[in-house]
Protein backbone atom coordinates (compact mmCIF):
# COMPACT_ATOMS: atom_id res chain seq x y z
CA UNK A 1 0.00 0.00 0.00
CA UNK A 2 2.93 2.50 1.03
CA UNK A 3 4.31 1.50 -2.26
CA UNK A 4 1.93 1.93 -4.31
CA UNK A 5 1.31 6.03 -2.37
CA UNK A 6 4.29 6.96 -3.47
CA UNK A 7 4.29 5.44 -6.97
CA UNK A 8 0.89 7.54 -7.34
CA UNK A 9 2.74 11.07 -5.75
CA UNK A 10 5.65 10.26 -8.22
CA UNK A 11 3.18 9.97 -11.09
CA UNK A 12 1.68 13.04 -9.79
CA UNK A 13 4.57 15.42 -9.68
CA UNK A 14 5.62 14.31 -13.39
CA UNK A 15 2.60 15.08 -14.16
CA UNK A 16 2.50 18.84 -12.77
CA UNK A 17 6.16 18.85 -14.19
CA UNK A 18 5.54 18.31 -17.34
CA UNK A 19 2.34 20.89 -17.53
CA UNK A 20 4.90 23.28 -16.10
CA UNK A 21 7.42 22.75 -18.71
CA UNK A 22 5.27 22.99 -21.53
CA UNK A 23 3.71 26.20 -20.00
CA UNK A 24 7.00 27.62 -19.65
CA UNK A 25 8.60 26.57 -22.85
CA UNK A 26 7.29 29.87 -24.69
CA UNK A 27 8.33 32.21 -22.59
CA UNK A 28 11.92 30.21 -22.19
CA UNK A 29 12.32 30.25 -25.83
CA UNK A 30 11.28 34.03 -26.03
CA UNK A 31 13.91 35.03 -23.42
CA UNK A 32 16.86 33.22 -25.18
CA UNK A 33 15.63 34.46 -28.98
CA UNK A 34 16.02 37.98 -27.51
CA UNK A 35 19.86 36.97 -27.01
CA UNK A 36 20.03 35.76 -30.95
CA UNK A 37 20.80 37.24 -34.08
CA UNK A 38 17.90 38.14 -35.47
CA UNK A 39 18.32 36.03 -38.67
CA UNK A 40 18.85 32.69 -36.34
CA UNK A 41 15.72 32.90 -34.14
CA UNK A 42 13.67 31.50 -36.61
CA UNK A 43 16.09 28.42 -37.68
CA UNK A 44 17.68 27.59 -34.60
CA UNK A 45 14.24 26.48 -31.92
CA UNK A 46 17.29 25.39 -28.91
CA UNK A 47 17.25 26.52 -25.59
CA UNK A 48 20.80 26.63 -25.88
CA UNK A 49 22.12 29.13 -28.75
CA UNK A 50 25.03 29.19 -30.47
CA UNK A 51 25.65 32.91 -30.46
CA UNK A 52 24.31 35.56 -28.07
CA UNK A 53 24.14 39.05 -28.47
CA UNK A 54 22.89 41.80 -26.16
CA UNK A 55 22.34 44.20 -29.48
CA UNK A 56 18.20 43.36 -29.30
CA UNK A 57 17.96 45.20 -26.33
CA UNK A 58 19.82 48.40 -27.38
CA UNK A 59 18.22 48.20 -30.98
CA UNK A 60 15.20 47.89 -29.30
CA UNK A 61 15.31 50.24 -26.99
CA UNK A 62 16.02 53.19 -29.26
CA UNK A 63 12.26 52.72 -30.61
CA UNK A 64 10.47 53.68 -33.63
CA UNK A 65 9.94 56.69 -35.67
CA UNK A 66 12.24 58.63 -33.35
CA UNK A 67 10.87 58.17 -30.30
CA UNK A 68 12.64 55.93 -27.78
CA UNK A 69 11.30 53.31 -25.70
CA UNK A 70 11.57 54.46 -22.37
CA UNK A 71 8.76 57.03 -23.01
CA UNK A 72 6.33 54.25 -23.78
CA UNK A 73 7.42 52.74 -21.03
CA UNK A 74 6.78 56.10 -19.08
CA UNK A 75 3.38 56.48 -20.77
CA UNK A 76 2.38 53.17 -19.56
CA UNK A 77 3.27 53.88 -15.99
CA UNK A 78 1.47 57.25 -16.14
CA UNK A 79 -1.40 55.62 -17.17
CA UNK A 80 -1.34 52.45 -14.74
CA UNK A 81 -0.37 54.46 -11.82
CA UNK A 82 -3.19 56.99 -12.68
CA UNK A 83 -5.56 53.39 -12.82
CA UNK A 84 -4.36 52.33 -9.94
CA UNK A 85 -5.51 55.40 -7.94
CA UNK A 86 -8.59 56.07 -9.68
CA UNK A 87 -9.82 52.34 -8.41
CA UNK A 88 -8.93 52.25 -5.04
CA UNK A 89 -10.11 55.46 -3.88
CA UNK A 90 -13.55 55.11 -5.67
CA UNK A 91 -14.32 51.45 -5.44
CA UNK A 92 -13.01 51.41 -2.20
CA UNK A 93 -15.42 54.40 -1.60
CA UNK A 94 -18.22 52.75 -3.15
CA UNK A 95 -17.49 49.22 -1.02
CA UNK A 96 -17.73 50.91 2.12
CA UNK A 97 -21.58 52.80 0.97
CA UNK A 98 -23.11 49.08 0.27
CA UNK A 99 -21.34 47.46 3.53
CA UNK A 100 -21.77 49.75 5.91
CA UNK A 101 -24.14 52.74 5.02
CA UNK A 102 -27.57 52.27 4.86
CA UNK A 103 -29.62 54.73 2.21
CA UNK A 104 -33.13 54.84 -0.22
CA UNK A 105 -32.07 51.61 -2.89
CA UNK A 106 -29.33 50.38 -1.71
CA UNK A 107 -30.06 46.71 -2.65
CA UNK A 108 -31.07 47.49 -5.94
CA UNK A 109 -28.16 49.90 -6.74
CA UNK A 110 -25.85 46.50 -5.68
CA UNK A 111 -27.70 44.30 -7.88
CA UNK A 112 -27.41 46.66 -10.66
CA UNK A 113 -23.82 47.01 -10.51
CA UNK A 114 -23.37 43.25 -10.49
CA UNK A 115 -25.28 43.17 -13.71
CA UNK A 116 -22.71 45.34 -14.92
CA UNK A 117 -19.92 42.76 -14.44
CA UNK A 118 -22.50 40.84 -17.05
CA UNK A 119 -22.21 43.25 -19.55
CA UNK A 120 -20.04 42.31 -22.15
CA UNK A 121 -17.19 45.01 -23.14
CA UNK A 122 -17.57 45.03 -26.51
CA UNK A 123 -21.16 46.25 -26.74
CA UNK A 124 -19.99 49.37 -24.79
CA UNK A 125 -17.47 49.97 -27.13
CA UNK A 126 -19.06 52.27 -29.57
CA UNK A 127 -20.96 54.51 -26.96
CA UNK A 128 -18.06 54.74 -25.18
CA UNK A 129 -15.93 56.13 -27.99
CA UNK A 130 -19.19 58.79 -29.09
CA UNK A 131 -18.69 59.89 -25.78
CA UNK A 132 -15.23 60.41 -25.35
CA UNK A 133 -14.73 61.67 -29.24
CA UNK A 134 -17.22 64.44 -28.55
CA UNK A 135 -15.39 65.32 -25.11
CA UNK A 136 -12.14 65.16 -27.72
CA UNK A 137 -10.62 62.73 -25.22
CA UNK A 138 -9.59 60.40 -27.75
CA UNK A 139 -5.85 60.22 -28.08
CA UNK A 140 -5.11 60.96 -24.61
CA UNK A 141 -5.30 58.52 -21.61
CA UNK A 142 -8.17 60.81 -20.16
CA UNK A 143 -10.67 57.62 -21.58
CA UNK A 144 -8.91 54.98 -20.02
CA UNK A 145 -7.53 56.46 -16.79
CA UNK A 146 -10.67 58.95 -16.06
CA UNK A 147 -13.47 56.08 -15.70
CA UNK A 148 -11.07 54.44 -12.96
CA UNK A 149 -12.66 57.05 -10.69
CA UNK A 150 -15.93 56.68 -10.84
CA UNK A 151 -16.21 53.16 -9.43
CA UNK A 152 -16.59 51.41 -12.96
CA UNK A 153 -15.12 47.96 -11.82
CA UNK A 154 -18.26 45.86 -10.19
CA UNK A 155 -15.26 43.05 -9.83
CA UNK A 156 -13.59 44.90 -7.08
CA UNK A 157 -16.50 46.65 -5.67
CA UNK A 158 -17.90 43.52 -4.65
CA UNK A 159 -14.42 42.00 -3.64
CA UNK A 160 -14.31 44.89 -0.78
CA UNK A 161 -17.49 44.68 0.38
CA UNK A 162 -17.64 40.86 1.14
CA UNK A 163 -14.14 41.98 2.66
CA UNK A 164 -15.77 44.65 4.42
CA UNK A 165 -18.63 42.70 5.97
CA UNK A 166 -16.37 40.50 7.87
CA UNK A 167 -15.05 43.03 10.13
CA UNK A 168 -16.69 43.55 13.04
CA UNK A 169 -19.46 46.37 12.89
CA UNK A 170 -18.50 46.70 17.23
CA UNK A 171 -15.95 49.09 15.65
CA UNK A 172 -17.59 51.27 13.58
CA UNK A 173 -19.96 51.80 16.58
CA UNK A 174 -17.29 52.12 18.77
CA UNK A 175 -16.18 55.26 16.61
CA UNK A 176 -19.51 56.93 16.41
CA UNK A 177 -19.16 56.77 20.28
CA UNK A 178 -15.78 58.81 20.22
CA UNK A 179 -17.47 61.60 17.75
CA UNK A 180 -16.34 60.27 14.47
CA UNK A 181 -18.49 60.20 11.27
CA UNK A 182 -18.55 58.05 8.19
CA UNK A 183 -15.76 59.91 6.78
CA UNK A 184 -13.42 59.26 9.48
CA UNK A 185 -14.47 55.38 10.22
CA UNK A 186 -13.43 55.06 6.51
CA UNK A 187 -10.39 56.41 6.59
CA UNK A 188 -9.09 55.91 9.90
CA UNK A 189 -10.60 52.34 10.17
CA UNK A 190 -11.74 50.26 7.66
CA UNK A 191 -9.13 51.74 5.28
CA UNK A 192 -6.44 50.27 7.30
CA UNK A 193 -7.95 46.97 7.94
CA UNK A 194 -9.26 46.28 4.01
CA UNK A 195 -5.45 46.68 3.36
CA UNK A 196 -5.49 42.38 2.10
CA UNK A 197 -8.25 44.34 -0.89
CA UNK A 198 -6.62 46.75 -1.84
CA UNK A 199 -3.24 45.35 -1.96
CA UNK A 200 -5.59 42.61 -4.27
CA UNK A 201 -7.30 46.19 -6.48
CA UNK A 202 -4.01 47.36 -7.11
CA UNK A 203 -2.28 44.35 -8.36
CA UNK A 204 -5.08 43.68 -10.84
CA UNK A 205 -5.70 46.83 -12.35
CA UNK A 206 -1.65 47.00 -12.52
CA UNK A 207 -1.98 43.66 -14.51
CA UNK A 208 -4.57 44.09 -16.25
CA UNK A 209 -4.23 47.90 -17.61
CA UNK A 210 -0.21 47.01 -18.52
CA UNK A 211 -1.10 44.64 -20.81
CA UNK A 212 -4.29 45.93 -22.07
CA UNK A 213 -4.15 46.58 -25.93
CA UNK A 214 -7.40 46.79 -27.11
CA UNK A 215 -8.45 49.83 -25.48
CA UNK A 216 -5.09 51.39 -26.34
CA UNK A 217 -5.36 50.78 -29.74
CA UNK A 218 -8.32 52.84 -29.60
CA UNK A 219 -7.88 55.67 -28.03
CA UNK A 220 -4.23 56.36 -28.56
CA UNK A 221 -3.25 56.97 -32.12
CA UNK A 222 -0.03 59.11 -31.78
CA UNK A 223 3.26 57.48 -31.42
CA UNK A 224 4.27 59.35 -28.62
CA UNK A 225 2.07 58.65 -26.61
CA UNK A 226 1.62 55.16 -27.14
CA UNK A 227 2.23 52.75 -24.54
CA UNK A 228 4.74 49.46 -24.28
CA UNK A 229 1.76 46.91 -25.26
CA UNK A 230 1.63 49.08 -28.71
CA UNK A 231 5.01 49.96 -29.16
CA UNK A 232 5.65 46.31 -29.49
CA UNK A 233 3.53 46.30 -32.60
CA UNK A 234 5.57 48.52 -34.18
CA UNK A 235 8.46 46.03 -34.53
CA UNK A 236 6.08 44.69 -37.01
CA UNK A 237 5.44 46.56 -40.32
CA UNK A 238 2.54 46.34 -42.64
CA UNK A 239 4.26 44.50 -44.85
CA UNK A 240 4.81 40.67 -42.34
CA UNK A 241 8.54 41.84 -42.12
CA UNK A 242 9.92 41.95 -38.31
CA UNK A 243 12.74 42.66 -35.87
CA UNK A 244 11.84 40.09 -34.25
CA UNK A 245 15.25 40.32 -32.17
CA UNK A 246 13.79 43.91 -31.07
CA UNK A 247 10.32 42.16 -30.37
CA UNK A 248 10.95 39.59 -28.33
CA UNK A 249 13.90 41.33 -26.50
CA UNK A 250 11.37 44.14 -25.57
CA UNK A 251 8.57 42.12 -24.88
CA UNK A 252 10.93 40.35 -22.46
CA UNK A 253 11.54 43.91 -20.32
CA UNK A 254 7.84 44.74 -20.92
CA UNK A 255 7.15 41.39 -18.81
CA UNK A 256 9.23 42.30 -16.02
CA UNK A 257 7.33 44.93 -14.09
CA UNK A 258 4.43 42.61 -13.83
CA UNK A 259 6.34 39.87 -12.84
CA UNK A 260 7.69 41.70 -9.82
CA UNK A 261 4.48 43.07 -8.81
CA UNK A 262 2.96 39.57 -8.93
CA UNK A 263 6.14 37.95 -7.04
CA UNK A 264 6.44 40.42 -4.09
CA UNK A 265 2.50 40.83 -3.89
CA UNK A 266 1.13 37.38 -4.57
CA UNK A 267 0.74 36.80 -0.74
CA UNK A 268 -1.98 39.57 -0.70
CA UNK A 269 -3.47 37.87 -3.35
CA UNK A 270 -4.58 35.12 -1.70
CA UNK A 271 -4.99 36.80 0.99
CA UNK A 272 -7.46 39.59 0.17
CA UNK A 273 -9.30 36.95 -2.64
CA UNK A 274 -9.87 34.14 0.33
CA UNK A 275 -10.94 36.46 3.05
CA UNK A 276 -13.26 37.93 0.49
CA UNK A 277 -15.14 34.83 0.24
CA UNK A 278 -14.52 34.81 -3.58
CA UNK A 279 -12.51 31.24 -3.65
Amino acid sequence: MAMKVQVHKLLLHALIITGIVLMMYPVLWMIISSFKPTETILTDNSLIPKNLTLMNYFKGWKGTSGTTFSTFYLNSLLMVGLAVIGNIVSCSLTAYAFARLEFKGKKIMFALMLMTMMIPMHVLIVPQYIVFNKLEWVNTILPIVVPKFFAVEGFFIYLTVQFIRTLPRELDKAATVDGCGPITIYTRIILPLTTPAIVTTTIFTFIWTWNDFFSQLLYLSGVKKYTVTLALRMFTDAGGEAALGSLFAMSVVSIIPVFLIFLFFQRYIVEGIATSGIK
